[in-house]
């Protein structure tokens, strides 16, 4: 029995030695799909007091002249509703705009939102962004 035990012990911490398996296999994609940079860009509405400082005109007119520009072959703008703790312990909430990106994967993406991300905190006085990126299979059916 101890030997079982003692067996069990070291296969466990051999598994526990090697890298995961998403570490070390690149990611594939089913037949019909392509691999494809996604972004998602989470731009806060309202200013340190809980204002609202983007209104949808201005909304509106950065998308139109920083935005799409950037990403002229298209996507997604979603509303949202963040919240998050401030060191005081208050809840603060705002309105969020939420912009969903694909591009093609190695095509400078996240270079282009990290500009997005800055004119944003710029004009509208915003002290982040939240910016998530990944990757995804896409099919265009």
């Amino acid at each position: 029995m101890r030997v079982l035990i003692a067996l069990f012990a070291l296969t466990a911490l051999l598994g526990c030695a090697s890298e995961p398996a998403s570490e070390t296999l690149e990611p594939t994609c089913r037949d019909g799909f392509e691999e494809f940079a996604e972004y998602s860009l989470f731009l806060g509405r309202s200013d340190s007091t809980g204002a609202e400082v983007v209104s949808d005109e201005a909304w509106n007119e950065f998308l139109e002249d920083t935005v799409t520009p950037r990403f002229p072959d298209g996507l997604t703008v979603m509303n949202g509703r963040g919240q998050w703790q401030l060191e005081s312990g208050a809840i603060q909430r705002e309105g969020t705009k939420i912009l969903y990106i694909l591009t093609e994967v190695g095509d400078g993406g996240l270079r282009l939102l990290d500009e997005i991300s800055e004119e944003y905190k710029r004009r509208f006085g915003q002290e982040s962004v939240l910016l998530t990126s990944g990757t995804t299979c896409v099919s265009f059916q």
